[in-house]
Order: structure tokens, then sequence, then C-alpha cells
């Protein structure tokens, strides 16, 4: 993609009208000028627009007000936008603390459309108690995300105690055997837990459009 170019980010305005969720713009590989270009297209339409891989660099070129960036999730908003509140609807559970930046991607994007969540940080299987201390709770919502690198023990853990339909977020928190998140993932994929579904490694985003998509399923 030329950064000469005012052709070469089109955004898909209509998506939010056939899928029930707007476009959302990931910024790993883009250029400051090219989300600049989106960030202009998605206002000019009346719209707001989530950027999501958005280093604290990058952010700080973004021209358009109001912006609520948050550098935890490298997440940035702008537009017509106001936090969702009340009842959350959707858990995010992870197994450490090192899981914080894709617990958070997942919570502002469900926050982007619409739903409030919860957090549940640092409830990992090695020290079971703590899951186990908010197990009750956990079980009274529909959908739950659950975040974990390592060997991805929390996913069939948490399939075996509670109703919710888990969605796994395999991360590439871990070392040496961990494989970058590839052996929580595999974990997931071979999970023995009934109904546990999965995404991509590190794919907050991903986790939170997919309970965005069930909650809207579940309203009809």
């Amino acid at each position: 993609m030329s950064d000469t170019s005012n052709n070469d980010v089109i955004l898909d305005l209509q998506r939010d009208a056939r899928i029930g969720m707007p476009e959302a713009v990931l910024c790993t590989s883009k250029t400051h000028a090219q989300i600049n270009r989106a960030v202009d297209q998605a206002l000019a339409a009346n719209k707001s627009i989530l950027l999501t891989h958005l280093n604290e660099e990058k952010a700080a070129s973004v021209t358009a007000t109001p912006f609520d960036y948050d550098a935890i999730s490298q997440t940035g908003i702008t537009g017509p936008w106001v936090a969702p509140t009340g009842t959350a609807k959707v858990a995010i559970v992870s197994a450490g603390t090192s899981d914080m930046p894709i617990v958070a991607e997942a919570q502002r994007t469900l926050a982007f459309h619409g739903t409030p969540s919860k957090s549940f940080v640092d409830v990992g299987v090695a020290g079971l108690w703590r899951l186990l201390n908010v197990r009750d709770e956990l079980a009274q919502f529909p959908v739950v995300i659950a975040v974990a690198g390592m060997e991805g023990a929390l996913f069939s853990v948490l399939g075996g105690l509670i109703p919710s339909l888990i969605i796994a977020v395999p991360s590439s928190v871990g070392y040496g055997m961990a494989r970058e998140g590839e052996t929580a993932l595999h974990s997931a994929l071979a999970s023995c837990a009934q109904g546990l579904v999965a995404v991509n490694i590190n794919n907050g985003y991903g986790a939170a459009c997919a309970a965005t998509r069930i909650l809207s399923a579940r309203s009809e």
C-alpha cells in the first residue's frame, strides 16, 4: 500500500448494517497517514471506529477528536461513541496478569459494541482455589471469554465447572514449549470440555466479536 495514494484505504461502511458490527481497523502494518484516512472516512459517515493493535507512537499521530486511547489494549476509538453502562453480560477470565493486554482488548471491543463486561484476572489453575472462589459468579454469565497461555489448562478446567459458552483465547504468554501460544491453542482445540470454542492466538478482538454475535442471537 502506498503512502502517497488517497485510495489505499476503503472502509466497509455498510458492514454494521449487514452483520450488526462495524468494521475495525488493524493498525499493525498501516502508516500514520493510512490510519488517519480510515478515521476520516468513518467520521465523514458519522460512524465511530475501533482501531486495534495501535501502539502509542501511532496513537499519537491520530488527529481526530474526540479520541479515546487505551495503551494496555492498544485500542483507539473515535467518533460518536459512549462507553456502555449497566450489568455486565460477558465475563473475561485470564490465567495470569501477563494476559492483561488481551483481556483489555476483548473488554474494549465489547464496550465498543455496546456490551458491558467484567474481568476476572489472575485466576489460573496453578492456584485452583482462585478460580473456585469465583466459580459461582462466573456461572451466571451466558458467555465467558477465557484467556490463557503456557499449557492452556484453564480452558478445560473452566469448561467442566460452569454452564456458560466458553470462548478460549490462547495467549502467547509463556516460554520454551509454550511456543508463542501454539501449545495453548492446541490445548483449546483438543479439549474434551463440551462446547468449548476457540479463536486465534492473542485474538481478544475476535473473541469479543464472537460474544457479540452470540448475545445478539440470544436476544432475537
